[in-house]
């Protein structure tokens, strides 16, 4: 979680998680497809009826929560680095430990 959505953390999830609209809150997800290393969205977009899906929904595995571009930026780069010193890789999802149709990704 980056530092500014850790300082509101509870409005920051809150907002998120009953689906209301937030003010420059972005989430930082698995890779929709093996070109990404990781994906950013704002909030906002899961708001959409495509995302609303139940399929859909079960495809997206949020990593972090930043507020702000910048901060969504520099959270992807601290889980890449931190992924890489540990693993010498870019298989953030093995990493973390998601499951095995998650784990094809990026070595």
């Amino acid at each position: 979680m980056g530092e500014g959505a850790r300082k509101a953390k509870y409005k920051v999830l809150g907002h998120v998680v009953k689906k209301k609209f937030s003010f420059d809150t972005y989430l930082i997800t698995l890779p929709s497809n093996t070109s990404n290393i990781l994906d950013i969205y704002s909030a906002n977009v899961l708001l959409q009826p495509h995302f609303k899906k139940k399929c859909i929904q079960d495809e997206i595995y949020v990593v972090g929560i930043a507020k702000g571009r910048d901060e969504a930026y520099g959270l992807v780069r601290d889980i890449v680095d931190e992924v890489y010193k540990n693993t010498g890789g870019f298989n953030i999802s093995r990493y973390l430990k998601f499951g095995s149709k998650r784990q094809e990704g990026i070595d």
